[in-house]
């Protein structure tokens, strides 16, 4: 474990970003790029939940902790993941109060929770910390809540204040959707929304996230009050790499050609 939990509580600002590439030759560059964290998103991403053990595997001699977003918070998505190491769980598509509090559950053991235990787990080196694992689960393990619903705004007080949601983390383009206000970023009803997150989230003591479309954006939400801030993806990099090296070379060809 990496002690993402504690420097949340801590009141740090992480920085992180995405693995939606299902590879682990990726997930490792980037999580030694210097990241606080790196998400394995497995619900719009390209891999599936047979690859999350090997992104996990290529993470964890990185600084980056390991953060799975699952599809769903039904009990089965959790357990899978967060026994195969994951330090963390992001929730998506939260509706209600009560979608929240499923999402703690799924990362907690009974009876407060719902985790199926098993002793043999990657994530408690196969039997032999399952005592420690156990002992410290609830300390060591992040539920992060996805506020991208029109009807979880109502609910955001509620949400921050159930103990075991440590994140409550904007899915900008989701939320700009459900608001009607998509690619608008200063919109009346985003910006409130997203203010409203924050301060929800730091009456409780708890984190506020975001993906970012572009570092530019950065200080705008920093100041906010969001303090677990994502940007990028592998599947970016890549393509934004790809695309400026090609566009470098037709510039130079071209230029090379006219010299003739």
């Amino acid at each position: 474990m990496k002690n993402i939990k504690k420097r949340i509580y801590d009141g740090e600002t992480l920085i992180g970003c995405w693995l939606n590439l299902g590879s682990t030759i990726t997930s490792e560059i980037v999580g030694s790029a210097g990241f606080d964290w790196a998400l394995i998103d497995i619900e719009h991403g390209a891999g599936s939940e047979g690859q999350v053990l090997g992104q996990l595997q290529a993470l964890e001699h990185t600084s980056a902790a390991a953060i799975v977003r699952v599809e769903s918070y039904q009990r089965q998505r959790f357990h899978r993941v967060l026994d195969l190491g994951a330090e963390g769980i992001m929730c998506p598509r939260i509706y209600t109060l009560n979608d929240a509090e499923q999402a703690v559950k799924g990362v907690r053991y009974q009876p407060e929770g719902a985790r199926g235990a098993a002793r043999m787990i990657r994530a408690a080196q196969f039997g032999a910390g399952f005592e420690d694992y156990y002992a410290n689960h609830k300390k060591n393990l992040v539920c992060i809540v996805q506020i991208e619903t029109a009807e979880i705004l109502d609910s955001l007080d509620s949400v921050a204040a159930i103990d075991g949601v440590d994140v409550l983390f904007v899915g900008p383009m989701d939320l700009s959707i459900a608001l009607g206000v998509y690619g608008k970023p200063d919109h009346p009803k985003f910006v409130e929304a997203i203010k409203a997150t924050a301060d929800a989230a730091a009456k409780e003591g708890k984190a506020a996230g975001i993906l970012l479309k572009n570092p530019a954006e950065f200080k705008r939400y920093y100041d906010f009050g969001f303090r677990f801030i994502a940007c990028g993806s592998d599947g970016v990099f890549v393509q934004q790499g790809a695309s400026k090296t090609a566009e470098n070379l037709k510039q130079l060809r071209e230029s090379c050609a006219a010299d003739k």
